[in-house]
């Protein structure tokens, strides 16, 4: 009887996987043609502009099986962006049928978008495709990473997605871990062992949960700039504000500056000045000009530093402190914070003074929250408060502050921008014409004359309304064309 020795079998014998493709860095933000995600080999057959099938799994990660009518054909992955390598094993190793959409040319099959599709009952991710589009767009949006392949990746067109579950979490660190700030990526896989373990208590897993899902959902950006254009931020200038020439000289300084260094500057703005100046108006300037959002904080509303910081997870009724609520709310680390009534931070009722909770955030060193037990990096906020007093500011935050005095409007400033700006607006407002509401010159001298004595321009505005209201009353109750004001109609309006 003959023996096999099966030991010998050469079929038993698997061959080592080679690697068939090069990575290559990119810094593009969407991929196109000229810069695609992948290049797929297409010297056996041109492949179709939208192709389905499946990244091959640890067995052989380097290719991609097309699944059309005469079967599967299996193409080997040529040239592979650096930032995607991982998320392109995962794809394989879950068995995810996707959808291709690329173009043939003489390098090859490139493809620039990956959409996941639903196919004989195969592993769906955590949230469909939403979830893929997600994980692509925060890839697009990171930088290459090192020579060495890191453990995670990001998204692309998935800025709706919100990571709740502790799948899409999971499955979020799994692929796209390595966009995470160190620190930040370190704390996640412990809190993530938190959710998941089953030796400690519901509330640690439901707070550790929570905490992830408002971490991950947040875009950490790095503290670079890219250049402003000085003229169109002297026109945005100019758009918001009427006169104040010294302090837009300051702010271009301050573009100036960015677009030297393409990092924010060391110090924030401290807007001092009467009520209703536009300090507040300034500041959303500014954040239009540094294309970034903008939260705002009220200081007369804070009594307690655990507003700021957030309290402890040991309580059933935890919860983040106002300051990590911003980062949430704008959906990224970069951001314009702006510090509403500065100079009333100092009252604090509880535990502690709210201002000190400030100068962390201001230092740009990174802010705790007791909540989220992790140091939240600030190198990206750029803080803008505002105040009405200096003098009821503490010496500690004044210095972390580049000090800008609004003063008060003149008359003839004041009558300017109720002529050009206040009136103007709220007939747009009404829907009115400016020739259907006319103020005479001595109209206007009595407007301003009424209001000499108040600060800012918020009593102007109010009279523009009422101006305004007025004119609309007339024209549509008594049916006249036009309304023309003179001065003794204002002074008996407005009395």
């Amino acid at each position: 009887m003959p023996v096999f020795d099966f030991s010998n079998d050469t079929s038993e014998i698997k061959e080592e996987v080679v690697c068939t493709y090069t990575t290559f860095s990119s810094n593009v933000d969407h991929a196109t043609i000229e810069c695609p995600i992948l290049i797929l080999s297409n010297n056996k057959k041109q492949w179709e502009h939208h192709s389905c099938g499946v990244f091959s799994d640890q067995d052989k990660q380097t290719a991609f099986e097309f699944e059309g009518e005469d079967g599967t054909v299996i193409s080997d992955i040529l040239k592979l962006d650096s930032r995607f390598v991982s998320l392109v094993r995962w794809l394989g190793e879950n068995h995810i049928h996707v959808r291709l959409s690329g173009e043939n040319t003489v390098e090859g099959y490139c493809v620039y978008k990956i959409r996941e599709i639903a196919l004989g009952g195969g592993t769906k991710l955590s949230a469909e495709d939403g979830f893929l589009q997600f994980m692509i767009e925060r890839l697009f949006q990171s930088d290459a990473p090192d020579e060495r392949i890191t453990d995670e990746n990001l998204d692309e067109m998935g800025d709706d997605m919100k990571l709740t579950s502790i799948q899409s979490i999971t499955d979020f660190m799994t692929c796209a871990g390595s966009t995470l700030p160190d620190n930040i990526r370190l704390w996640a896989r412990r809190n993530l062992a938190v959710a998941k373990s089953h030796e400690v208590s519901q509330e640690e897993r439901r707070h550790a949960q929570r905490a992830l899902s408002i971490m991950m959902n947040i875009q950490w950006k790095s503290n670079y700039f890219k250049a402003i254009d000085p003229e169109e931020a002297r026109r945005i200038l100019d758009e918001e504000l009427y006169g104040m020439e010294r302090v837009k000289q300051r702010i271009i300084e301050t573009i100036i500056q960015i677009n030297r260094t393409h990092t924010l500057p060391a110090y924030g703005l401290l807007l001092v000045g009467p009520a209703g100046t536009g300090k507040s108006q300034i500041a959303y300037a500014v954040a239009r000009i540094l294309k970034l959002p903008w939260t705002t904080l009220d200081m007369s509303s804070i009594n307690d530093p655990e507003q700021l910081t957030g309290s402890s997870r040991i309580y059933a009724n935890a919860k983040p402190g106002i300051i990590m609520d911003a980062f949430s709310m704008a959906g990224e680390s970069n951001l314009v914070f702006i510090i509403n009534e500065l100079d009333k931070a100092n009252s604090g009722k509880g535990n502690g003074n709210p201002a000190d909770v400030l100068l962390t955030l201001l230092d740009n060193l990174g802010f705790t929250d007791n909540y989220m037990e992790c140091m939240i990096p600030t190198v990206g906020v750029y803080p803008i408060a505002t105040a009405n007093e200096k003098d009821q500011i503490s010496a500690p935050l004044m210095s972390r502050f580049a000090v800008i005095d609004i003063p008060d409007y003149t008359p003839e400033e004041k009558k300017a921008i109720f002529q050009r700006f206040a009136l103007p607006k709220v007939l747009k407002r009404m829907g009115l014409k400016d020739d259907e509401c006319i103020m005479t010159d001595e109209a206007l001298d009595a407007v301003i004359e009424m209001y000499s004595e108040t600060t800012g321009i918020r009593d102007l505005e109010q009279a523009a309304e009422h101006i305004a209201a007025n004119a609309l009353y007339q024209i549509e109750v008594h049916h006249m064309n036009s309304v023309t004001f003179d001065g003794a109609m204002v002074r008996n309006l407005l009395l």
